[in-house]
């Protein structure tokens, strides 16, 4: 067994290096304008990246929440060891498509050395759950966001813009309902009902649920229990998720003010400014996640900066630089999280 997983970390390490090389050589500009680019950043790229240090945190402190709400203890691991998984799945979940498709298999293998099998599943599981979950109270908040800034003059309210807001608004609590029926009845034997009607999976998941039915209802049944069960570790995963977002816009922040933009500048404006790094951020999230089974979202990342970014009147050049930017800082914290899958194994 111990061989088969160094089998699957290395497949897992392969698997980030080769995502680099793609994303090196994907981008949109050539390898000249990357460095103007890189060269105009200069020194504001040390807090752009480094402000991810933050976001992971409060990323690992939400999954920690979420071990020791679901094991009813203490988490048997350290902080650095969830802090460097989640470095690690996020830097898979990067570089694979459909998301999850290798930080959340990577993050059950190494949290089943710590905890038994089915409560390191329904702890990924529950933490993926939440992760998305913060994402559309991220989207669903933000509106609210956008309306207060057009009712206060500073962005535009078109009867277009009306009706797209709208349509988030519906999007976003009908995905609430779907996540409290998944919160209170467990997940995964829904999320098999739902593929056993794709045509030709039906056989696949009977014998399946044949061979498993007692993992996946024990597994159901964590998942229903920290909802309603342990309402604090819950909520605190999902404040802690949600604020990271809020961090995440940082980024954005420092590439407009490196342009200038902080709307007159003092608290005032610099608040502003940052409410906009929000609305760019929630934006693009929004759009890459829609269209998310593509490979490291190649191009649909960068048509959300530049998207959002025109949106709130800023110009498309701007756009591209960020959407540029961020993909250099993905890359850089891929090859971190592929580090980090070598270097530490305690």
């Amino acid at each position: 067994m111990k061989w088969t997983k160094q089998r699957l970390n290395n497949l897992f390490f392969f698997l980030g290096c080769a995502a680099v090389v793609v994303m090196l050589f994907t981008f949109d500009v050539s390898f000249v304008e990357l460095w103007q680019h890189l060269c105009h950043a200069g020194y504001w790229l040390i807090p752009i990246i480094g402000v991810w240090l933050l976001v992971y945190g409060l990323n690992a402190l939400a999954w920690k929440a979420i071990i020791e709400g679901n094991l009813g203890t203490k988490a048997p691991l350290s902080f650095w060891r969830i802090y460097r998984l989640t470095i690690t799945g996020y830097a898979l979940n990067y570089a694979t498509p459909v998301g999850g498709l290798g930080g959340e298999p990577y993050r059950i293998m190494e949290l089943s050395k710590d905890v038994d099998k089915e409560h390191a599943t329904s702890s990924v599981i529950l933490y993926a759950m939440m992760h998305f979950f913060a994402h559309f109270w991220f989207w669903f908040l933000s509106i609210f966001i956008y309306l207060a800034l057009a009712l206060a003059g500073d962005l535009p309210i078109t009867p277009a813009i009306g009706i797209t807001l709208g349509i988030i608004v519906a999007f976003c609590l009908f995905f609430f309902y779907l996540f409290s029926q998944g919160y209170r009845k467990g997940l995964v034997k829904y999320v098999l009902g739902v593929i056993s009607r794709i045509p030709g999976m039906k056989r696949w998941t009977l014998r399946f649920w044949a061979r498993h039915s007692e993992t996946i209802q024990n597994i159901d049944q964590q998942i229903a229990a920290l909802y309603g069960q342990d309402t604090k570790a819950f909520y605190k995963s999902l404040v802690l998720e949600y604020f990271s977002r809020v961090v995440q816009s940082s980024e954005v922040l420092f590439m407009l003010l490196l342009f200038g933009i902080d709307n007159g500048g003092g608290l005032g404006g610099l608040s502003i400014t940052f409410l906009h790094s929000i609305l760019i951020v929630s934006f693009t999230t929004l759009f890459a996640n829609l269209i998310g089974f593509l490979p490291m979202q190649l191009g649909v990342q960068e048509g959300g900066f530049v998207l959002s970014i025109a949106a709130l009147g800023l110009s498309a050049a701007l756009g591209i630089f960020v959407s540029i930017i961020c993909r250099v800082r993905e890359i850089i914290w891929i090859l971190i999280g592929m580090l980090l899958m070598k270097i530490d194994k305690t």
